[in-house]
């Protein structure tokens, strides 16, 4: 599989699109080598009106479209936490079932997850592990 990727900057105000085509494990390294700290500490430096976004990597498969987006913020003492955004097909009933399913793209969010957990649930996805993903927004 290959992947591309966009970054959100808390001092920019358009997201930063990478478009080139890259491997699974450059996605793991671009996510561990973010200066995750670093933006959020930028981002408190500024007026918060100024303030566009929090950092976030989304990495998108090319060939079936699912993303994955890791999106940094402070938890309830202050650590690095992460909260995953998860883009992938799913069954949705079509007037409340009258008209059966159809599958359509959505977004499912989870919160306060580790810097190390957030990483395990990226190389879940850029290895295909997809049903363990969606255990999580099962809970």
């Amino acid at each position: 599989m290959t992947y591309k990727y966009s970054i959100c900057h808390p001092n920019k105000e358009k997201i930063e699109y990478r478009n080139h085509q890259i491997s699974g494990n450059e996605v793991l390294n671009i996510a561990k080598n973010y200066p995750w700290l670093d933006q959020l500490i930028l981002s408190d430096s500024l007026d918060q009106h100024k303030v566009h976004y929090s950092p976030s990597l989304d990495f998108t498969c090319i060939e079936n479209k699912r993303s994955f987006c890791l999106t940094a913020n402070y938890d309830e003492k202050q650590d690095l936490s992460f909260s995953l955004w998860y883009n992938r097909p799913k069954k949705v009933k079509v007037l409340f079932g009258i008209f059966g399913e159809t599958e359509k793209m959505v977004v499912d969010d989870v919160w306060s997850f580790s810097l190390d957990k957030s990483l395990k649930y990226l190389e879940y996805f850029v290895n295909g592990n997809y049903s363990i993903i969606e255990e999580l927004y099962k809970k």
